[in-house]
């Protein structure tokens, strides 16, 4: 059996295991939240080294990007190099090609989500640069939310070029802060404090980082089509009470719970067969199309129609 593990900076309240089937091989697949505590995240890695397939690193990014510019997160750093044996992976490999296979599938496929001239906010773009770039290609109506959801600077940003062009400024100071100034880790996670309505009701899509789209959500949402990645049966109980319309998860679902895109990555990665370390873009795109992932599509409402 092959283990994969990620260690989450998040809540332990979301922790998760699953044994699932994938090519074949079975997996047991395993979330552990250290509840904000970076010390503690590194001595998990380090003591579960060796033991397990590939590590997830969640509740914090290595790399953030935009444009052709990739810059790195500090306080991630000693995370990342807690693994000495084991590979690590943050999901940021599969931002870049999964979630674009994501946005050009429901295109292609699901024309009713209606992706050509629909509002989106996605609320961090250079947390998700494929999914940005693959809306944009879609021709949707993009808001990026970097300086509002991260910064708290209430000011939209409405095309790749602004988010490129602030990235350049704010990007290498903004990763050298403290991780929990900039995401929500930890008990926040958990915590909605409803801020910066406008930005959500003028949009028909909320795009990106679940906890970041929760972080600040009305209590409003109705008629919203949610576009995300990690959520919990909570979280879809959540999003159905405020009235949202349709969720859409990047991530497949396993036993009741969509995982985050570092945990899909750890996976490949022990399904390559190769360091992972040298693993490409083709590379992912060939396991994913050979396993078949597609996107996690739930009607919330009960005035569902076909998509």
């Amino acid at each position: 059996m092959r283990r994969v593990i990620s260690i989450s900076l998040g809540s332990s309240e979301r922790d998760h295991a699953v044994e699932v089937k994938i090519l074949g091989q079975t997996f047991r697949i395993e979330r552990i939240g250290t509840d904000g505590d970076r010390s503690r995240a590194i001595e998990l890695i380090k003591s579960l080294d060796g033991q397990v397939d590939a590590f997830g690193m969640g509740g914090i990014d290595l790399y953030i990007s935009a444009g052709s510019r990739r810059y790195t997160i500090r306080e991630a750093v000693p995370i990342a190099r807690a693994a000495v044996k084991s590979p690590i992976v943050d999901g940021s490999g599969l931002k870049n090609t999964l979630e674009r296979k994501v946005v050009r599938h429901l295109a292609s496929h699901h024309p009713r989500v209606g992706l050509s001239g629909k509002r989106v906010l996605l609320v961090s773009g250079v947390d998700r640069f494929g999914m940005a770039e693959a809306l944009v290609e879609a021709g949707s109506q993009v808001t990026f939310g970097d300086l509002i959801f991260i910064l708290g600077i209430p000011i939209p940003l409405r095309s790749l070029k602004a988010l490129d062009l602030v990235a350049r400024v704010v990007a290498p100071i903004a990763c050298q802060l403290p991780f929990n100034m900039l995401y929500p880790t930890g008990d926040k996670q958990t915590q909605v404090t409803p801020k910066y309505h406008r930005y959500y009701h003028e949009a028909e899509m909320l795009a990106g980082d679940f906890h970041l789209i929760r972080r600040f959500m009305p209590d409003n949402l109705t008629g919203k089509t949610i576009l995300t990645n990690t959520v919990t049966p909570a979280d879809v109980g959540e999003l159905r009470r405020r009235g949202a319309k349709l969720l859409i998860t990047t991530t497949p679902e396993l036993n009741g719970r969509s995982f985050g895109t570092n945990v899909i990555e750890a996976v490949l990665v022990a399904l390559a067969g190769k360091p992972w370390n040298q693993m490409t873009p083709d590379d992912y795109d060939v396991l994913l199309d050979k396993i078949g992932f597609v996107p996690r599509i739930e009607h919330l409402t009960d005035q569902a129609s076909a998509v």
